[in-house]
């Protein structure tokens, strides 16, 4: 297979940047693609060539898989590199993306498709022996013989949406007699979601730690793992918060859940890079929980620690090459943190925020990463997730990661729109984070907007405001005696300095 000259990324924002930095390390050319609301989107400009492929609703522009492919041939690029959501995990669009000639960076739409609904991937996944939650192997029909097994398992028990994710169609059953309710709950958001009303059952842990293996596989068999991320810290069953490594997962953990995240990739004959992700008990007992067919939020993290460039593997791997990283050859270095920081407002619940970027300033030094699509002035649209940036911190060990996150964090001005920001510093600074002994119910059992407010910097506005003062004070006139020569130097280094400004 020839190298590949241009890709086509369809996608938005900061995972666009993301990958069309790699593609022009290696010398491949990018094309972009907006919809009119990202006009003046900083990966339209990035890119060697930019196309609006539509309104701002995604439904008419970044999810226009038909339009995409003939931008693609149109301007003779070689490939499409779907990012994360939108069509990254849509099995019939990289079919089509073949069938046109093109290639399509990421596993075959047959991988996407079995790991695409959770019951089909915990079928193949089950020829490997893998762990998993007790509950159904199959969609319910019966409601009545549901109950029943939800009865045998033991309550508190989970129904699933089978095309779910993301948390919808999801909801917890805490005794028999919510069943029917939570059920006809569930069946109705996965229909609205996902145009799939089935549903399956399992068991509910009640304090479970959201862990995930990050998996690269090649065409030609060979698969391997990048250890684990920690992605507990959630809200509406979304990530907000991740980490790698686990402070949770001992070697031999780490040993045994790698060999079945590669077991898993193998069970669809897996190639790129995808994300096998497990429940972990209080016991340590951990269980198969689903497959991302794709690049995740998160990857940074891994990067970080592994010094492996995702996106590049993904790229190579596309173009038939072998994998030329080794299990043997991978080791864990440091830790790394990323939070992710949306305009929401923590202290109302985290509902999303949208205004105008009027303070965009980015946190800088040692150890600090910062994948983003923003700049100041700009609009946060309605239209998508209202992620800002994912702020990514490294160190030599896991305390002072978090510590370099507290620094960034508070380093990091935004104004004129809400963001979690000050949530990720109350988690970093909690005794549960910092010891490792929180689970996926953070949220509910330690925050509070209340908590948010106590700990609560100053705004952006209230900091540029205290500069300003401080500035004025330090530039007025120097009264201490002094004696001539002195003074004639501060004049001159004074009035370079203001000629330069």
């Amino acid at each position: 297979m020839p190298p590949i000259k241009k890709i086509l990324v369809a996608n938005r924002g900061e995972i666009a940047l993301r990958i069309m930095r790699t593609a022009r390390e290696m010398g491949i050319l990018t094309v972009a693609i907006f919809s009119e609301a990202d006009r003046m989107s900083p990966h339209v400009r990035y890119a060697d060539e930019a196309v609006c492929v539509g309104p701002a609703s995604s439904s008419e522009s970044y999810l226009r898989g038909d339009k995409i492919i003939n931008i693609c041939k149109e301007l003779n690029a070689d490939a499409i590199h779907p990012g994360y959501g939108f069509l990254s995990e849509n099995a019939d669009f990289a079919k089509k993306v073949k069938e046109a000639g093109l290639i399509f960076i990421g596993p075959s739409d047959t991988s996407i498709a079995i790991m695409g609904n959770k019951l089909t991937a915990k079928q193949a996944a089950g020829k490997y022996n893998i762990p998993m939650v007790p509950g159904t192997s199959s969609a319910i029909t019966d409601r009545l013989e549901a109950k029943t097994i939800a009865a045998s398992i033991g309550y508190p028990i989970l129904i699933k949406a089978s095309a779910g994710g993301g948390g919808k169609g999801m909801r917890i059953v805490n005794r028999d007699t919510e069943f029917d309710e939570q059920m006809d709950r569930a069946v109705s958001e996965a229909i609205s979601s996902f145009g799939d009303g089935s549903v399956f059952i399992e068991k509910y842990i009640t304090s479970p730690k959201h862990i995930e293996i990050q998996v690269l596989g090649d065409h030609y068999g060979n698969i391997i793992h990048l250890f684990e991320r920690e992605c507990s810290i959630q809200r509406r069953h979304q990530k907000v918060i991740e980490e790698a490594p686990s402070i949770s997962v001992t070697p031999e953990i780490r040993e045994a859940m790698g060999k079945c995240a590669i077991d898993v990739a193998r069970s669809c004959d897996y190639y790129g890079a995808g994300t096998v992700e497990f429940i972990m008990d209080e016991s340590r007992n951990f269980y198969f929980l689903e497959m991302n067919t794709r690049l995740q939020v998160e990857h940074p993290v891994t990067e970080q620690i592994t010094g492996v460039d995702l996106v590049k593997q993904m790229i190579l791997i596309a173009e038939g090459n072998p994998l030329s990283i080794s299990q043997d050859n991978l080791i864990i270095k440091g830790h790394a943190i990323e939070a992710r920081v949306y305009a929401e407002d923590a202290a109302n619940d985290f509902l999303p925020d949208v205004g105008t970027l009027q303070t965009y300033n980015r946190p800088q030094g040692n150890g600090v990463r910062v994948d983003d699509g923003f700049e100041q002035g700009m609009d946060i649209p309605i239209y998508y997730d209202p992620m800002i940036a994912k702020l990514i911190t490294y160190g030599e060990n896991r305390d002072e990661a978090i510590n370099k996150m507290v620094r960034a964090i508070d380093e990091y001005q935004i104004s004129g729109v809400e963001t979690t920001l000050p949530f990720c510093r109350f988690v970093m600074q909690h005794k549960a984070f910092v010891s490792g002994e929180f689970d996926t119910n953070f949220v509910n059992k330690y925050f509070s907007a209340e908590n948010l407010k106590r700990e609560q910097k100053p705004s952006s506005e209230m900091l540029a405001a205290l500069i300003t003062a401080h500035l004025a004070t330090s530039l007025k006139p120097v009264e201490t005696p002094i004696n001539d020569s002195v003074s004639a130097n501060i004049s001159k280094w004074r009035t370079r300095r203001f000629n330069n400004n």
